[in-house]
């Protein structure tokens, strides 16, 4: 397809239009939209598009496939008014980037970009993101506002009778722990295709929580209002102050504004734990790096706690008076894992022998080992998206789909039991 000629001498309705500065730049997409649609689509410059989305031959459009490279930073303005277009004639938009900045990304996403992939593009990616943006019809001209901060989280479809709680704190600034909470809670929402659990993602790091900006969403104001009076608080109202991501995980953002972590009890902490878990099968808490006075609520009630670290001086110092402060004050030890972020590689047998002797010194096992995803792991943060959207293949994701795994099945293991 070379230009807009193609959408007037083809009798059959197209469908779908790839929309770029120039498509010869984005050759892989070219064989990709052949593979999905075969002669049903058209291809576009950006300002043919602009023209195109306002006329009647465009009525039978589904999406439009924009790809940007860095060279069109410069003119985003121009992408960002076809991308507002497509949005008010009800067409869906794909995003396909290749290396443009998290900043033009986020800009382009938030003004109604439904789905992106990266360039180029990774095996069948075009095909999943279409089958996502198409298995909703187009809203209404009339429909009420679904934007973020009013999505209704869905009735939770309960698996056992009881709910899972696993909490996530991080030994050490930078060693993954929201990375591994936002992933975990992703990969449990999914594990199941035809009966998943339903998943909840609550964010107790009051003062720098980044889950929302992890997953590109809103932190709302309505969090302050509830924590400041969680006991009145009642399922509905639990489930207004949350955030619905692709549908399938719901989210309690940490506040807009920087909040003292004392602003909330234990009471508090237990009150939400159980409004969570009467809503959902599994509860997943990203708590923050100090250790609090709710610090041991979270703990007694959890599953297990996962700690990660590294394997570096302030690490294992960490640990060391983590695992003090709990056999101090008698609490369950043997609920927690230890997760070795960054953890070496098989063949790396100098790095194998320093985890030896870090577990030997800290007395403790260390149960999980999880590899370095490297830069794709920075960029699906950047991009607020977890790293099976954007780096499915990757070692860290495999790592945490496993674990994923793990612990639905003991779950499932636990229902049938009982």
């Amino acid at each position: 397809m070379s230009s807009a000629v193609a959408l007037k001498s083809d009798p059959a309705p197209i469908l779908a239009c790839t929309i770029s500065r120039d498509m010869l730049n984005f050759d892989l997409l070219i064989e990709d939209m052949e593979s999905e649609l075969g002669e049903a689509w058209g291809d576009l410059s950006f300002d043919d598009a602009s023209v195109f989305l306002t006329q009647p031959e465009a009525a039978d459009l589904q999406f439009v496939a924009i790809a940007v490279d860095r060279h069109d930073e410069a003119d985003i303005g121009r992408v960002a008014d076809i991308i507002t277009t497509a949005k008010t004639r009800g067409v869906k938009v794909i995003l396909i980037a290749d290396t443009v900045s998290p900043t033009t990304l986020h800009q382009l996403l938030r003004l109604g970009a439904q789905d992106f992939v990266p360039y180029p593009l990774p095996e069948g990616a075009l095909h999943d993101a279409i089958e996502r943006i198409c298995r909703s019809a187009p809203a209404p001209e009339n429909a009420p506002d679904n934007s973020p901060d009013k999505t209704e989280v869905k009735p939770a479809t309960r698996i056992g009778t009881r709910s899972a709680i696993f909490a996530i704190q991080g030994l050490a600034g930078g060693c993954g722990a929201t990375t591994l909470a936002v992933n975990l809670a992703w990969e449990l929402a999914n594990i199941d295709k035809k009966k998943a659990p339903s998943v909840c993602l609550i964010d107790f790091d009051l003062q720098q929580g980044a889950v929302s900006t992890f997953l590109d969403l809103p932190r709302r104001d309505v969090i302050f209002e509830m924590l400041q009076d969680v006991s009145g608080m009642d399922v509905d109202g639990f489930k207004q102050a949350l955030v619905s991501y692709d549908d399938k995980l719901s989210v309690f953002t940490a506040p807009a504004d920087m909040l003292p972590l004392d602003i909330i009890t234990s009471q508090d902490v237990n009150g939400l734990l159980d409004l969570a878990t009467q809503c959902f099968d599994i509860v997943v808490v990203d708590m923050p790096k100090t250790t609090v006075q709710w610090t041991e609520t979270v703990l007694v009630r959890s599953d297990v706690y996962f700690a990660p670290l590294e394997l570096d001086m302030r690490s294992a110092q960490n640990a060391i008076r983590f695992i003090r402060a709990l056999q101090s004050e008698e609490l369950p030890l043997d609920k927690v894992n230890f997760v070795l972020n960054r953890a070496p590689g098989m063949t790396d047998l100098g790095g194998k022998g320093r985890v030896k002797l870090l577990s030997e010194s800290l007395g403790v096992k260390i149960a999980t080992m999880l590899p370095d995803g490297k830069r794709q792991v920075k960029q699906c943060c950047d991009h607020g998206v977890p790293l099976s959207a954007m780096a499915q293949k990757n070692p860290l994701r495999k790592e945490i789909l496993k674990l994923a795994t793990g612990l639905h099945d003991a779950m499932l293991r636990e229902a049938a039991e009982g």
